[in-house]
Parts: C-alpha cells; sequence; structure tokens
C-alpha cells in the first residue's frame, strides 16, 4: 500500500473571485495522456480518510495498515514558515486474521482542566473493520478499547457533537457515535463513550507506569436497531431526536382513530434514521424513545502493542486485566453479540432502479444530500421525506456543506422598511451551502441550497478527496461550548498531486440574493479596480478615468470606502490622481441630497483630500531652492547660543573629540533622498480629524522619515523655514507634534549635523518660530514656574543617545529660552525702569535653572561617550568574546537611573574591554593631579607595560591618556582612582565567572584590588575598607565555591586532577583551575593587607558631582563594600594556608597528597566559611602523625620546585605567562619555609633539604647561596658529606675518573669502605666535576666542629678529592 510519505501542506484557500459566474468562465481540465501516471494518482482514492476537525490528525488507512499524521510548523523551499503534515504513527491495525479497514473517524475530545476548558484535549481515532469491530486509538496507536457489536462488516462510521440549538423551540441533539452494518445500526450514546475514553487513556497510561493497577472502565450505553424491509444499504445519517408539533400530532391521530381518537399531553420523542441504498432508494426510520433499553457492553479493554512484556503479562491482552500470579494463558474468544431491536422502515423513496451511494446531512439538520449511481446529487428534505432539487451529470460525486453566519458589523442597515432583516441590532443569520465535488471533471462547486444559484465553482484537479466530517469536539455542553469557539474547519479538500489540503470559505452575502445583487456587483466593481491597481503597463490618464468611473458605480458608502482606500495606498498611483479620485468622488456625493449622504464617507473624502493637498505643498516647498545664507562664523555662533569664547572653544575640541572616536566605532547609513516620502506612507503615518492633524503611533524610523520630510531641507538651509512653519500650523499640526517631529529628526542625524555647522543656526531658526506659535507656549507661563514647552524639548534630550546632538539642541533650546524670557521680562519692567541700562541684566526663571543643569549633564555625558568610543587600534593577541561585546550607548536618562555608581561601571566595563592594565588608571591621574618632571618620567618608564594581554598594543595610547585625563577632570568624584579601580575589579571578576577558562580576568582583577594598596604606600591615598569589602564580596560570591569544589576534588584523588574531572567537578580545565586556585592565595593575600592597613583607617566618604545629584538606581558596588563587617584575621589566614598548598599541589603536579589530611579536625571545620565569623581554629601541640604529614609535603614542594628549577626552559608552555603572572619571582622554597611556619613545621628543616636538593641536582652556585640561610649548619654540613661522598663514589667506581679503582686501593681503608657503601643513583646529577665536588667537602669541613664523629672521615675525603687529577 502507498501511503503519504511527504507531508503536505496545510494553507488557507479562499478564491478571490466569489460574486457572478458564468458557465463560459470555467474551462474543463486537459485529460491526462499517461495511463500510469493517472494510476499513480488515484491512490487516495482506494484509501479511508480522516481528518479530524481541529486539523490536529489526519488518517489515511488501506486494508490493514494505517498512517497517523500530524501538523509541524516547518521552513517550505521558499524558506517560509508553514504547516506541513509530518507522520506521527504509522503500523497494521489488524488483530483478527483478514480483517481490514472500512472506515475510520479522528474525534477531538474536549479537555475537561478549568484553565482550557473547552478546547480539544486529544484526538482518538475510531476505526471500524470488515470483521464487526470497532477499535479506539490514541494519537500515538495506542489501543484504547475493542468492541464487537455487530458480526458483520463496519459499512460506515458517523459522529454528531453538541450545538447550541439556534431557536428555542428546536430539540437539543445529544452527542453519539453512530455505526451502520449492512443490516443494523448500533447508535453509542456520547456522554457514555467520553466518560469511557477517558478512563481507557488513563488506565493505559497507569498500567505503562507501573503495570499492576486494575480500573474497569464504566462499560458503554448504546442502542442497536435491526432495519427491516430494505433490500441493501450503504450509508446512512442519523437525524436526531425529533418531536411533532401539536397539529402533525393532532392530524396523525385523526387518521388513525377518527373523530374520537385520544391525543397524549406531550408528543412523543423519536429518533430519526436515513439510510440510502436500494428498495428503496432512500429509506426513512423511526424510533420512538423509549421503546428500547439502552444496552451495556462489555468493554473490552486493551493497551498498546508497543509496550513491554511486563506489561502485557499484567495488561493481560486485549480482554480485561489478568493478575500477575494466573499462569495459564486467557482462551481468545469473541464477546456476546446482544440481538438488535426490530425496526421498521416507516416510508421512503421507492425507485427500483436507482441505487444510493452516499447521504450528507446539513449542519442545520433539515436538507440532506444524496448521490446515486447515475450521476445525480438529490436534495431531500429530510422533515417532510421529500426531493425538493437535483442536479445532474455529477458521476462519482463527493459531497459536503459549509455553513456560514453572518457578521453584524458587516450588514449594511437597509432602507426599505419591508426587509425583515432591516434592524442591524437583530440576530446574526445563518445560510447554508452545499459543495460538489465532481472528480471526473475536476470541477469544486459551491451551491446555495435550497433552490439558489451556484456561488463558486474551481478547477481542482480529477484525484482529490472531499472531507467533511459533520462534527466538531466532543464532550461539550450548553455551558462549556459558549466560552471559546474552536478553531474547527467544516470541509477541506485533500490534493494528493500537490500534497495539499485546502479549505473552503464561502461570504455570507452569497447566499441574500442572485447574480444581479447590489452587492455582489460592488463586490465585483472593486475586484475589478484591485486588476486595475495591479496593472503595471496601464496609462495614467486611462486609469484615473477608469477608476472614476468604478468608484461612482459602488452603490454601498462602505464599499465606496474601501475602494478609495485601495487607492490611496497604492504606491503606483501618481499624486494628481488621487487628489482628483478624492476630489470626484466628494464632489459626487456633494451632489446628493443630503439625508442620503454618508456623513462619515465624506468626512473620509474631505480629511484625505486635507491631507493630499498638504503633501503636494510640502513637495513643492522642498522643491523650491533659496540662496543659502552665508555661514555664520564662530563669534556669531556663540554669540547666537550665548556662549563665552573660552567655553565655545572648549565645546568645539570636546565635539571634535566626539565626531573623531565616534567615526572609528559607527557606520551610518545616509539616505541620498532624506526629503522624499510616498504619498501611501505619508497617508499612513498621518490622521486628520477635527481640522487637527495627529500622528499615529509609529516606530522611531518611521517617525524620523516623517520629521526629515518636513524640516530636513530646512535645516540645511536650503528651504524657507518660515513659509513651512507657516503652511505646516495653518493645515493643523500642533507646535507639540511639529517639536516632537523636529528633534527625533534632529537627534538621529547626529553625524550629519556635525558635519554642517549651519545647521544649529537653521534650528534656532525654527525653534523660535515653532516657540512663537499660538498654544506652544502657556499664556499663564511666568520666570516661576515651568513650561511644559520647554520641559517637552529636555525631556527628549534628556533620554537621546545622541550626546553630540542633544547636546548641541539644549544650547539652542536655552538661548531661545533666554530670549523669550528677556523679551517678556523687558515687556513686564519698560514701563517701571525707563531709560535704565538692561542690556547687562540675565533675567533668572525656573526653566533657565533646569536649562544649565542639563547642559552639564549632556557635556558630562558626551565626554563619556567619547571615551568609550576610543579603543586601541592594534591588538595581535587572541581576544575574548566577551571583551568584543558592544558597549550600549549613553544617555543622561541612563545615567540617571544607574545608581551612583553608574559613571564609574561603564567606565569599568569600556577598560575590561580595551584589555588595558590597571597601571593605566594610575597613569592619567598622575598626570592629572602632578606636573613634576619625577611623575612624567615614571608615566614613561610605565608606558611599555601598560597592557596586561600586549604590550606593543600602545597605538593611540597617548590619545586614550589625555580623553582618561578629561573623564577624571569631569568627574572628580564619579571617577576617583579608588573608586574606579574598584569598580573595574569587580566588573573582570563578573567576566571571569562567564568564562572560567579566561583566568586573567580573575588575575587582573586583583591587580586592580592591588593597585589601591600600591597607591598607599607610595602616595599615601589608600582606602582599605573599599579593597577589605570588595575582596571579601568576591570571596563569598564567585569564589568560595569553586574553591571548595576544587578541595574535595584534589582530596579525592589524592593528587593534581585531570582536565576532565576539573571540568566535571569545578568547572574549567585543570590549567584554568591552576591559576584560579593561585589568584585564590592571592585574593586572601590581599585581603590580610588590607584588613592590617584598614585598622587606623575611617571609612570614606562617597561624593557625587553636582550635577548627578539627584541619581537614582542600584546601590554601587563601593557602598556595598563599606557596608561588610570585618574579617576574622586567624580564619582567612587559616584559608590562605589550605589555598596556598592546592596552589603547590596543582601548580607543581604533587602525587600522593590528600590536602585535608595536613589538617585535623578543627582545622577541617573551619574551611569555607563565612570571613567575619569567629570560627574554633587549631591550637596548641598538633597529632606527630599530622605533623609528619605535613612535613613530607613540604619536603615534596621543594623536591619539585627545585625539579622544575632545574627543567630546561624550553619544555615550559607559552602560555603559561599569561595563566601565571603573578609567579615573577615567586620563590616556591621560601614559600615552603614560610608555610612551614603556619603548619608548625621547622623552618629550618625546609631549607637544609632544600640546599642538599640543590646540590644533588649540581647547582652548587645556587646552593652556596641558600646555605647562608640554614641556622644548624653543622647537621647540614654532615648531611652535605653524605652528598660529596656519593659524588666521589660514582667518580671512581663507575669509570668517571680514569685508573679510578687504582685510585680507590690507595685511600685509606676507612675512606675506601665508606666510599663503596655509598649509592650514587640517590642524586639526581652525578656528572659534576671534580673541583666542583672538592669546594662542597671545604664547605663541610668548614662547618664540621672537630670533634664531630665524622670530622676524620671529612679530612680523609677532602685529602682524596685533592689527590684526584681535575
Amino acid at each position: 500500500m502507498q501511503l503519504l510519505a511527504a507531508a503536505g501542506k496545510s494553507t488557507s484557500w479562499e478564491d478571490g473571485g466569489w460574486g457572478a459566474w458564468d458557465e463560459a468562465e470555467l474551462q474543463e481540465p486537459e485529460e491526462e495522456e499517461s495511463t500510469s501516471k493517472n494510476q499513480r494518482n488515484y491512490w487516495l482514492q482506494d484509501c479511508v480518510l480522516s481528518l479530524s476537525p481541529t486539523n490536529d490528525l489526519m488518517v489515511i488507512a488501506n486494508e490493514q495498515k494505517a498512517v497517523f499524521l500530524v501538523p509541524k510548523w516547518k521552513h517550505s523551499d521558499k524558506g517560509k514558515e508553514e504547516m506541513q503534515y509530518a507522520v506521527g504513527w504509522s503500523g497494521s491495525l489488524n488483530v483478527e486474521e483478514g480483517e481490514c479497514v472500512s472506515s475510520v473517524l479522528c474525534i477531538p475530545l474536549a479537555s475537561q482542566k478549568r484553565s482550557s476548558t473547552g478546547r480539544p484535549d486529544w484526538t482518538c481515532i475510531v476505526v471500524g473493520f470488515t470483521s464487526g469491530y470497532v477499535r479506539f486509538y490514541t494519537e500515538s496507536g495506542v489501543l484504547l478499547l475493542a468492541q464487537l457489536l455487530n458480526e458483520d462488516p463496519v459499512l460506515q462510521l458517523k459522529c454528531r457533537t453538541y450545538e447550541i440549538p439556534r431557536h428555542p423551540g428546536v430539540t437539543e441533539q445529544n452527542e453519539e457515535l453512530s455505526i451502520l452494518y449492512p443490516a443494523a445500526i448500533v447508535t453509542i450514546d456520547g456522554f457514555s463513550l467520553f466518560q469511557s475514553l477517558r478512563a481507557c487513556r488513563n488506565q493505559v497510561a497507569r498500567a505503562a507506569a507501573s503495570g499492576n493497577e486494575n480500573v474497569q472502565p464504566p462499560p458503554l450505553a448504546y442502542k442497536k436497531w435491526g432495519l427491516q424491509d430494505v433490500d441493501t444499504i450503504v450509508d446512512h445519517a442519523s437525524i436526531g431526536i425529533m418531536t411533532l408539533c401539536p397539529f402533525d400530532q393532532m392530524k396523525t391521530a385523526s387518521n388513525i382513530g377518527g373523530y374520537n381518537a385520544a391525543i397524549k399531553s406531550s408528543p412523543p420523542a423519536m429518533s430519526q434514521y436515513v439510510t440510502v441504498g436500494a428498495n428503496p432508494f432512500t429509506a426513512f426510520f423511526f424510533a420512538l424513545e423509549g421503546s428500547s433499553q439502552p444496552l451495556l457492553s462489555h468493554v473490552a479493554l486493551a493497551v498498546a502493542s508497543k509496550l513491554t512484556s511486563a506489561l502485557f503479562n499484567a495488561a493481560s491482552g486485549w480482554l480485561g486485566w489478568k493478575s500477575k500470579h494466573e499462569e495459564e494463558p486467557v482462551q481468545k474468544q469473541k464477546p456476546k453479540v446482544e440481538p438488535a431491536t426490530p425496526l421498521a422502515v416507516r416510508f421512503g423513496l421507492p425507485d427500483s432502479r436507482r441505487h444510493g451511494e452516499k447521504i450528507c446531512l446539513s449542519p442545520c439538520n433539515t436538507l440532506a444530500a444524496v448521490t446515486d449511481e447515475f450521476g445525480r446529487v438529490i436534495l431531500l428534505d429530510v422533515t417532510r421525506g421529500l426531493a425538493v432539487r437535483m442536479w445532474k451529470g455529477y458521476r462519482d460525486a463527493e459531497i459536503g456543506w459549509i455553513q456560514t453566519v453572518e457578521d453584524l458589523q458587516e450588514r449594511e442597515t437597509e432602507k426599505m422598511d419591508s426587509s425583515p432583516f432591516g434592524n442591524a441590532q437583530g440576530p446574526s443569520r445563518v445560510a447554508q451551502f452545499l459543495v460538489i465535488y465532481a472528480p471526473r471533471r475536476g470541477i469544486l462547486e459551491v451551491w446555495s441550497t435550497q433552490q439558489g444559484p451556484r456561488v463558486g465553482a474551481f478547477n481542482v484537479g480529477k484525484y482529490c478527496r472531499l472531507l467533511y466530517p459533520g462534527y466538531k469536539i466532543m464532550g461539550l455542553n450548553n455551558v462549556t461550548s459558549q466560552g471559546w469557539q474552536p478553531q474547527t474547519y467544516q470541509i477541506c479538500l485533500v490534493d494528493p498531486v500537490s500534497g495539499s489540503v485546502k479549505t473552503v470559505h464561502v461570504p455570507f452575502h452569497l447566499s441574500l440574493s442572485d447574480k444581479k445583487s447590489e452587492r455582489a456587483k460592488d463586490m465585483h466593481l472593486v475586484k475589478k479596480l484591485n486588476a486595475l491597481l495591479k496593472d503595471k503597463t496601464s496609462d495614467p490618464d486611462l486609469f484615473e478615468a477608469e477608476a472614476k468611473e468604478l468608484i461612482l458605480d459602488i452603490k454601498y458608502p462602505a464599499t465606496k470606502k474601501q475602494a478609495l482606500e485601495s487607492i490611496l495606498t497604492n504606491e503606483r498611483v501618481p499624486l494628481s490622481s488621487l487628489t482628483n479620485i478624492t476630489q470626484t468622488l466628494m464632489d459626487n456625493l456633494k451632489k446628493q441630497e443630503l439625508e442620503c449622504v454618508d456623513e462619515g464617507l465624506l468626512q473620509f473624502c474631505a480629511n484625505k483630500l486635507k491631507l493630499l493637498h498638504l503633501y503636494e505643498l510640502v513637495s513643492k516647498l522642498n522643491s523650491q531652492s533659496i540662496q543659502k545664507e552665508t555661514s555664520p562664523s564662530d563669534n556669531d555662533l556663540a554669540k547666537l547660543l550665548r556662549l563665552e569664547e573660552k567655553y565655545f572653544h572648549r565645546l568645539e575640541t570636546l565635539l571634535e573629540n566626539y565626531k573623531k572616536e565616534n567615526a572609528q566605532t559607527t557606520t551610518q547609513l545616509t539616505d541620498e533622498k532624506d526629503d522624499i516620502l510616498s504619498v501611501k506612507i505619508f497617508l499612513e503615518y498621518l490622521e486628520y480629524e477635527k481640522d487637527v492633524i495627529t500622528v499615529k503611533n509609529m516606530e522611531d524610523g518611521e517617525y524620523v522619515a516623517l520629521g526629515s520630510f518636513f524640516f530636513w531641507k530646512c535645516l540645511c538651509g536650503e528651504s524657507s523655514t518660515e513659509e513651512m512653519c507657516h503652511a505646516l500650523e495653518s493645515a493643523g499640526f500642533s507646535p507639540q507634534t511639529l517639536l516632537s517631529l523636529l528633534l527625533s529628526l534632529w537627534l538621529s542625524k547626529e553625524k550629519d549635523i556635525l558635519d554642517k555647522p549651519d545647521s544649529v543656526s537653521c534650528l534656532y531658526t525654527m525653534l523660535s518660530l515653532l516657540s512663537k506659535m499660538k498654544v506652544a507656549i502657556d499664556e499663564s507661563w511666568d520666570t516661576q514656574s515651568v513650561s511644559p514647552w520647554w520641559q517637552q524639548m529636555r525631556t527628549a534630550c534628556v533620554q537621546s543617545e545622541s550626546s553630540a546632538a542633544a547636546l548641541l539642541s539644549a544650547l539652542v533650546g536655552h538661548s531661545v529660552t533666554a530670549e523669550i524670557i528677556d523679551s517678556v521680562t523687558e515687556k513686564k519692567f519698560s514701563q517701571i525702569i525707563v531709560g535704565s541700562d538692561t542690556e547687562s541684566w540675565e533675567a533668572l526663571s525656573l526653566d533657565t535653572e533646569y536649562w544649565k543643569l542639563l547642559l552639564k549633564q549632556l557635556e558630562d555625558c558626551l565626554i563619556l561617550q567619547t571615551l568609550l568610543h576610543s579603543k586601541v587600534t592594534k591588538r595581535k593577541k587572541r581576544v575574548s568574546s566577551l571583551q568584543t561585546e558592544p558597549l550600549g550607548r549613553l544617555s543622561v536618562k541612563k545615567l540617571l537611573e544607574a545608581g551612583k555608581g553608574g559613571i564609574a561601571d561603564t567606565v569599568a566595563k569600556w577598560v575590561f574591554r580595551q584589555g588595558f592594565s590597571p597601571i593605566i588608571l594610575n597613569v592619567a591621574q598622575y598626570k592629572n593631579t602632578t606636573d613634576t618632571e619625577d611623575s612624567t618620567e615614571e608615566s614613561v618608564e610605565m608606558h611599555n607595560n601598560l597592557f596586561l594581554e600586549e604590550p606593543e598594543a600602545a597605538t593611540g595610547l597617548e590619545r586614550i591618556l589625555e580623553l582618561l585625563q578629561v573623564a577624571y577632570q569631569q568627574f572628580p568624584c564619579s571617577l576617583e582612582v579608588d573608586v574606579l579601580h574598584a569598580h573595574c575589579s569587580w566588573e573582570c571578576i563578573v567576566q571571569w565567572n562567564k568564562d572560567p577558562e579566561e583566568a586573567c580576568f580573575l588575575n587582573r582583577s586583583i591587580d586592580h584590588l592591588r593597585c589601591i594598596i600600591n597607591a598607599h604606600i607610595q602616595h599615601g591615598v589608600y582606602k582599605s575598607v573599599i579593597v577589605l569589602g570588595i575582596a571579601l564580596m568576591m570571596w563569598n560570591t564567585f569564589i568560595v565555591k569553586r574553591l571548595s569544589s576544587a578541595t574535595y576534588l584534589m582530596d579525592k584523588v589524592g593528587k593534581a586532577p585531570k582536565d576532565r574531572l576539573c571540568r566535571r567537578d569545578v568547572g574549567m580545565s585543570d590549567t584554568a583551575m591552576t591559576a584560579f586556585l593561585g589568584c585564590c592565595s592571592e585574593l586572601l593575600q590581599t585581603l590580610l593587607e588590607a584588613d592590617v592597613s584598614s585598622d587606623e583607617m575611617q571609612a570614606p566618604v562617597l561624593d557625587t558631582e553636582d550635577a548627578w545629584v539627584s541619581v537614582e538606581g542600584p546601590v554601587s558596588i563601593v557602598e556595598l563594600a563599606l557596608e561588610q563587617k570585618r574579617i576574622h584575621y586567624p580564619l582567612v589566614e587559616h584559608q590562605f594556608v589550605l589555598c596556598t598548598v592546592l596552589y603547590a599541589i596543582m601548580r607543581l603536579s604533587l602525587k600522593g597528597v590528600k590536602p585535608l589530611s595536613l589538617f585535623d579536625s578543627k582545622g577541617k571545620n573551619a574551611f569555607f566559611k563565612d570571613p567575619t565569623s569567629i570560627q574554633l581554629l587549631p591550637s596548641g601541640d598538633m597529632d606527630p602523625n599530622v605533623l609528619s604529614i605535613r612535613q613530607q609535603f613540604l619536603l615534596k614542594v621543594v623536591t619539585a620546585a627545585v625539579q622544575t628549577l632545574c627543567s630546561s626552559q624550553t619544555d615550559r608552555e607559552v602560555s603559561e605567562e599569561d595563566y601565571f603572572p603573578f609567579e615573577k619571582g615567586k620563590n616556591w622554597p621560601t614559600l615552603a619555609a614560610d608555610l612551614a611556619q603556619y603548619l608548625q613545621i621547622s623552618e629550618d628543616l625546609v631549607r637544609r633539604h632544600y640546599v642538599c636538593e640543590l646540590y644533588s641536582y649540581g647547582m652548587d652556585h645556587l646552593g652556596e647561596e641558600a646555605f647562608l640561610q640554614v641556622v644548624d649548619k653543622e647537621v647540614l654540613a654532615s648531611q652535605l658529606l653524605m652528598l660529596a661522598g656519593q659524588r666521589l663514589a660514582f667518580a671512581l667506581l663507575h669509570g668517571q675518573i680514569k685508573d679510578g679503582m687504582e685510585l680507590l686501593s690507595r685511600l685509606p681503608p676507612t675512606l675506601s669502605t665508606w666510599l663503596k657503601a655509598m649509592d650514587p643513583q640517590e642524586i639526581q646529577n652525578v656528572e659534576v666535576p671534580i673541583a666542583t665536588t672538592a669546594r662542597l667537602v671545604s664547605k663541610v669541613i668548614e662547618h664540621l666542629p672537630e670533634n664531630h664523629g665524622q670530622y676524620s672521615l671529612a679530612l680523609n675525603l677532602i685529602e682524596a678529592v685533592e689527590a684526584i687529577p681535575a
């Protein structure tokens, strides 16, 4: 069997050609030439097909096999997202031998959850078989239950779901599933089926989880009728419960019982069934309610075949549940089949030659369409049992129904009083259409019922299948069905050739009248107009004439408005045509009688016409070029902005720096024609109402485009500013709207504005004109109140991220404000002070003070933004992705909302991304505070090492230092160097936490803290409390958790762990973890130093610049640091010892060392605790076993350090300096000696071992230096004597010296015996010159007392060495 392998497209298929149809318009599709192609495309006709009404599941079955398809969103070949069907499950459904699938239904079941009441929960697949079985499956192919209600083959499955009655007199129909057999019909109550399916689904889920539950679902309630007096039945329709009206009841009783017949008070209720087949062609059956009791079936519970065998043992197959302890297999037997209740045919349509094929019931249950083998489609009135219409020429036709509900908002109020539907507030009307698919002709037709015309026809192909479920969602009632309308389709067409599923939608108005209807004619004219608009070759004059004719021929005002909107929104129609068409329609409306004119349409035309005239006027002004004025000089510009010459030149420098740095980081796409805006876009942006033009809510780019259309030529000095402002004001724009458009344009064109200094004077002129408009500045405004007009402008500047443009606009706004205030003040006091000199006066106002504050804030923001744009141009080494993340642009609003530490935090982010060494911050500060020659020389010396990552990246460094100095001067409090170091330190460790592999970030974070300490040592400026708080926060937030994981991992493996273990437990590589442990040790050492120095220091006071006092937002890092508690020094020192031990193990790759074994229980418990808490630490004498382990560890450290020192430099990895920059100058033996003091081990023991190891590796010159630090030189001399003997023994006994044995025989017996007992393999380097060994023996004799037991041996040894030739 060929199944649908490729998923089909699910699209909403709505033809634009509804309306008047002619038979000649429809072309028959061409005949297929290839017979094999026909057979290949006809495969779908042989399959049983069903699609869920909710479009969430499709089932295709053939014989025993079936495939379940589910829709999924996928990318099509064109790159668009679309719904496609994919295989959800496939396999064989047959259980009995030889049975095949004969009918399928997909029934969506309603959810019972309170949050999704009325929505579909899951879809049940009902399958009928030729064996008589009806089986129910889930979407994944899991069998829920099986039912044998009759032993004949299942012919047809049909379902009816709940529908709200449209009228009070209509009987409410119950949900049911009807199953047709050759001579019987079974109806299953919908409520019973719904509950049973839910119970079975829950049962299967529980069985899959546990396999031992035994919950029997409720039995199905069904009725079984034996249909008599009919030769053949092939299809059926269950009409539902019907009740006779009182007149029909009395007529029937009189015909049967005569004049004195008794009549029951309540008419009987009957279930009506209609079948099609032969003899009779159509049969009507009526089953009296209550005449047959519902049968209770034995539900055969089933589980999916894909569950495990253990579940089968618990579930025992298809028929009920079996105990675990039953060992005998269940005998497979068919359940008992209940006999049918006889039901005789009441009446029918007897036609012995006609054989029916299909029957399809209409949604309102009053009509049914029947197809026969003669190629007819017959429309039945099921209430009266009459054939009311017949269509010919539809052989093998497939039929369905579409019910369309009228939209009350689209209903037109008709003027005729005789119309029963004239009231627009009445109930929605319902129309029904019959859909007929003729596969032999490949045509899909839509007919209006009962006697209506054909309203649509489509060429669809000859191999499609028409699917009409006739039901929606099962499980709803009159309450749950009202809350949410399910998205269900009524009818669809499956096309196997294109692999698509198409739905049909019919407009309601097609049912109102025939082809002559005014509405249909209007729709036809609109379609004709749309086709005219799409025609690219049409002549503009011809188009204008045709469009006028079409729009005047349209009758309904709403359709006229729709047609006019289509014209106005078309981009190819010229402005003159738009104006003429709108003017023509408006003139036509004015000629009509006043009571017949639609006021809304007339006002719409008038508004659009005014906008078109405005567009024409603005375009004309933009096209008129005026003679440019000479560019204003610097003095003129300074006077215009009311700035002192010194400040003006400083401003020029700041803007030049900003422009230079901004050009490196940003690229702005400039339009060649900024003043061009299409009419379509112009009309979309603006609304005209009550003589006022308003701008719609738009995106920023659209707002700028509109402002550019109005003002850009004026700002460039190419158009008349006065005429433009007058035109816009006369059109109905409010000054506030124009100001908003002007500012949005100005602030978005920053790059162009900086290139055109003339634009500042143009802005001044335009702002002055806008401010003089009516209602711009409130007449009641005085100098002691804030004007909303200027506040609007200041708000725009505060929110802008274009710092330079905002500063320039604020300078212009301040100047215009001052001019207006001066004029107001002059008028006010002209009568009081006559003849006095008032030119030197400056009128004070609240607005002026706000402008001054904003100017200071914008200047600060400009300087800061310039600094953030600056960067080093040469960076050769690898840069982390964290350092390439772009910094967001600044605005005054962002800085005001960033809190007190916002400015320092912003600069810290910039410092991190540039990869600067912390020293550069101090250099810029020292240059800023001192001008002495010493500080200059110091900064020059540090110039070559300002970059931690790459010393050669110094291009543009002097430029960056200058910008930093300017920033320091502008922000003396916020960018105080210690505060900046604190923020940089925190930024670095935050970024390190994002990528722990970048150990240099963590190291740099500590370097920033140490810069504060170094500043204290060199210059006496120290805020140790800040260092203490920052280090403590770093430890608690980022360090301690990872450190504890590393400690327990190393203690578990007893050595330096491999890379895989480090990544698994600590989240970083072994190399990164080594650097991390070293940084932890450095951090704790910094914490200890800060705690010692903070005893005599008072907490610093954090000040803020006057312009930024009103900042709000999160608490700064420095403020949080000052709130931290004092640390417990011994606890931090204890933790420092552990970190140093861990670092030594990792750095020197020590083995056989468990770090926690070096401490007792008290020491272990104190680790990783809050450094500010008081913990119980080790005190007094330590356990000798622990001391022994500590001593072994320290000796291992010294041995490994000497071995590393001796190894070749070429063996080192290149990246070591990157990971361990703090190791420059680190002396591990000295560190081991310092650790010995903490670990209660003799320091002299460690130093002696160090000296011995140096001599063992043959590094005698280093050994002689280290010898001086040993206290007990006698013991060391005794140890070195053994080492010298081992060297001499190797030289004499292993052939280093020629005639070594002969020389050995000449030595004293005591010495020769002693030498023979020596083992030269104990020393690491035996290839040492004899002269070097002689110096060693001399040093031993020098420090051995004469009464020492080995003194004589040493004398003999020195004689022997001297006797050996060099």
